[in-house]
């Protein structure tokens, strides 16, 4: 009888998580693991808090963009200003709906003015590429790298120490990356993350994937390094109030709503969605991401519905759960909101739990403090 996961894509280093009595879990289509036997989410968690944790996210997409004006053309496509960068930069950036939704957030590594790498999430990576090819004038390639590469995120204020071991660079601004030597070929090691911590990414030839992962472990020995799952990047990036494709942005949720403003250039002539997310920045959404921290012990999760503050559980919602965790750090519930615009930071809201409601605050995130620089 066939193993259920057997459609499932596998990482490089699915056998490494094998041998580290992994438990895995479906992740966009890929099997990754959650958590690793003899730690868990709160002992992931708190590696990484307090010292430094390794992640496996080569589920994570990869797309190369190459050839005369690549930049130019994708910074006529994607919402934030590829100009505003320089090579050897990474930004942020979403490629949108034509009606202000989110196809995809992703990181572009930009390597040239005609050499632009995009780390787009797992479950789009295909869409993602399709548009940019689409829309790609001659000359310009858009090449689905998915499998081509191993993502791995080293997180905590002790990734330094690990990488400096290495003999890899590690003095480099935030969003900053270097491409070095590995065997035969190359890869990058990239100043970003997803934890809140001062980290990096390493993106690494799929065959070269094994050994960089093997003597990461081995360097991180003295400095309590722990290999973390995927679980534990969740409750991390929720603490920092990062968003999450398919939560709190979709091709239903626009960024405006959902607190992303920052991250579109408003400024640039035109980028797709454009006349769209004008529209609703001048119109103002009527529902905005918002945080909230438990006043009690009541776990939110993703869907809950958010009510007003005293309302019984059959109230009419004034929002939506977009994500939704027990926070290590704090030890209490937190989540993510998408609330009318009338509730703000300060006020009180309900949360349906389990048809109670549980009282919490409304807060702006980050809810622990954020150590990326």
């Amino acid at each position: 009888m066939a193993d259920s996961t057997d459609s499932l894509q596998r990482s490089p280093l699915n056998e490494c998580h094998e041998k580290l009595g992994a438990k895995f879990s479906e992740f966009s289509g890929w099997l990754m693991p959650l958590e690793y036997e003899g730690h868990g989410v709160l002992a992931e968690h708190k590696a990484v808090r307090d010292a430094v944790g390794i992640f496996d996210v080569s589920h994570l997409g990869k797309i190369r963009v190459t050839g005369p004006g690549a930049k130019d053309y994708l910074n006529g496509v994607l919402a934030a200003d590829l100009n505003k960068i320089v090579p050897g930069k990474a930004q942020y950036l979403l490629l949108c709906t034509p009606e202000g939704g989110v196809v995809d957030d992703m990181i572009a590594y930009l390597l040239g003015d005609d050499d632009v790498f995009l780390i787009p999430n797992a479950a789009n990576n295909t869409t993602v590429a399709q548009i940019l090819a689409e829309g790609a004038p001659e000359g310009v390639n858009v090449v689905n790298q998915h499998h081509d590469f191993a993502i791995m995120a080293v997180q905590g204020h002790k990734s330094p120490d690990v990488l400096a071991t290495m003999g890899l660079p590690t003095d480099m601004d935030y969003m900053a990356f270097e491409v070095v030597p590995v065997g035969d070929s190359t890869f990058t090691v990239c100043r970003t993350g997803y934890t809140g911590e001062t980290g990096f990414e390493l993106v690494v030839p799929s065959d070269h994937a094994v050994a960089v992962w093997e003597k990461v472990l081995e360097a991180g020995k003295p400095f309590g390094i722990v290999p973390c799952g995927l679980a534990a990047r969740d409750t991390l990036r929720t603490e920092m109030g990062y968003s999450l494709h398919g939560h709190e942005i979709s091709p239903e949720i626009d960024p405006v709503s959902a607190g992303l403003t920052w991250a579109i250039g408003w400024d640039k002539p035109d980028f797709r969605g454009a006349e769209a997310l004008r529209a609703i920045r001048a119109n103002k959404p009527a529902r905005r991401n918002r945080g909230l921290r438990a006043v009690g012990r009541g776990i939110p999760r993703p869907g809950m519905s958010v009510v007003p503050a005293g309302a019984g559980p059959d109230a009419e919602p004034i929002g939506v759960l977009t994500s939704g965790t027990f926070s290590p750090t704090l030890r209490i519930g937190i989540g993510l909101a998408l609330i009318d615009t009338s509730i703000k930071p300060g006020d009180k809201v309900g949360v349906v739990v389990r048809n109670r409601v549980e009282e919490f605050d409304v807060v702006k995130p980050p809810f622990v403090q954020p150590h990326v620089r």
